[in-house]
């Protein structure tokens, strides 16, 4: 019986899964940018014989475009088939971020607080004390 990764190794071999393959290169080329490079990249795609480069911020192209010639040579060493020159712009995509809801209860408590309190145990009455006022409050 074949192993997992020996199945995915066969698969990439595959010219069907040529895209997979790409996009892998193109993670692991990602990887190897400098950090302040690497943090700003959203994702990156070959169309043509250009690599293009989504950013996240106006700041980072400038980074990118002072640094092109350290890229094309990481390119050129990174054995990209076809891909002659790079490119970079920013995404007018906003991201939205997911607010936190914070959510109440959709019942109206029918608790009045009235019951009668017959601990012995002191830690244990004061708890009932406890949860006695959390109802009268709500």
């Amino acid at each position: 019986m074949k192993k997992l990764n020996e199945i995915l190794s066969h698969l990439k071999k595959n010219p069907e899964f040529r895209k997979i393959n790409t996009s892998s290169t193109i993670e692991k080329f990602i990887e190897v940018l400098p950090l302040k490079l690497k943090k700003g990249v959203k994702f990156a795609y070959i169309k043509g014989e250009t690599l293009y480069f989504v950013l996240t911020h106006p700041v980072y192209k400038m980074e990118f475009e002072y640094n092109k010639a350290d890229i094309k040579s990481l390119l050129k060493i990174a054995n990209f088939e076809n891909v002659t020159d790079i490119a970079f712009f920013i995404s007018n995509k906003i991201e939205k971020k997911e607010k936190i809801i914070k959510v109440e209860p959709l019942y109206k408590e029918r608790a009045k607080g009235v019951f009668f309190n017959k601990a012995n145990d002191e830690k244990i009455h004061q708890k009932f004390e406890n949860i006695r006022n959390i109802i009268k409050e709500s």
